[in-house]
């Protein structure tokens, strides 16, 4: 049974990447899940802001922010709190570069040029297999249209990919106006892959306190149906590879997403959950599924669930939302 798939130009062993996560720290702790049989791993994010307050602090002073104002920069943690310092990250990815044997890949997080093209040539140079950025944002100003956030985001991709040698893939967010032309667009600018989706971590409120209160909650295997829909659109059309992120927590949830499109599914959530012996698990309910339904190779069953064959996507998209509106009957 072949379970080896290419993801961003890289051949792995099987589909199952650890995601960004806490895991990237601990040498001992990525080394037992590529044991259970991770085939890579994405080390979380080294922010924007991390390397603003880097290149403040060397200098002394604050430089005006993008923000345009001093009060910006406050909501965001001490340079000290940051579990990875820019430095640290460094030295973080050649830790787990000298001590792996699967493909590492480092992860940039922001919204703007800034330190990135410097920074991603630092990474590349310490070892990164792949490079994956990661533009979160939630747009707060009326002022700033969907088009200039897009532009700004394809022009830090273009940026980057022209200044290393690396693959570089691009973490989408779910809400733009036409994702799938968004999404053939970075391809032009140099993207070698896009990874569905960032989760958006929402805030609560403390109603004894009167503060908003960050909370982490991990995914579920709910989260997992955008994915399927937008790997089904996507993965017919674009030319690089798909990574599938949130909401894989089971067997079948690894089968649907393959059978949507995906060359990797990144898994964390399960992970932090059950630890490395959830990997065998799920490959091995992979593998017994493509024995049952006669796939040696997991290429012949990546996409076959897919809009490939479908003359009208936009139609049938339509269609089955009509029908599960008329499911429900009283």
């Amino acid at each position: 049974m072949n379970l080896e798939t290419q993801y961003l130009g890289l051949t792995l062993r099987n589909p199952l990447v650890v995601g960004a996560s806490p895991f990237c720290d601990n040498l001992d702790a990525s080394k037992r899940l590529e044991e259970a049989g991770a085939s890579a791993i994405v080390m979380h994010s080294l922010f924007e802001e991390q390397i603003d307050l880097e290149q403040q602090a060397l200098i002394h002073h604050m430089e005006t922010p993008a923000e345009s104002n001093f009060e910006a920069t406050s909501y965001f943690p001490h340079y000290d709190d940051y579990q990875l310092t820019p430095d640290t990250y460094l030295r973080a990815l050649v830790r787990l570069k000298s001590g792996l044997s699967i493909p590492v890949i480092a992860s940039l997080n922001g919204r703007r040029l800034g330190g990135w093209v410097n920074y991603a040539r630092q990474l590349e140079s310490a070892g990164a297999d792949a490079l994956e950025l990661n533009t979160y944002q939630l747009a707060t100003d009326p002022d700033v249209s969907g088009e200039d956030i897009e532009t700004e985001i394809r022009s830090i991709v273009r940026a980057v990919s022209d200044a290393v040698h690396i693959p570089v893939s691009v973490k989408l967010s779910p809400f733009h106006a036409s994702l799938a032309h968004f999404a053939a667009s970075l391809e032009q600018q140099g993207a070698s892959g896009l990874v569905l989706f960032n989760r958006f971590f929402q805030p609560d409120f403390d109603i004894d306190e009167l503060e908003v209160v960050p909370r982490l909650k991990l995914s579920y295997s709910s989260e997992l149906l955008l994915r399927l829909r937008w790997l089904s659109i996507l993965s017919p059309k674009l030319k690089g590879s798909l990574a599938c992120s949130g909401g894989v927590h089971t067997p079948d949830d690894l089968i649907k997403s393959i059978l949507g499109g995906a060359h990797v599914v990144q898994i964390v959530s399960v992970l932090l959950e059950h630890g490395p012996r959830t990997i065998p698990v799920l490959l091995d309910g992979l593998t017994s599924w493509m024995k049952e339904h006669g796939h040696e190779d997991l290429s012949t069953m990546r996409g076959a669930l897919n809009l490939k064959r479908c003359p009208d996507a936009a139609a049938h998209e339509r269609a089955n939302y009509i029908k599960i509106l008329q499911s429900w009957k009283i």
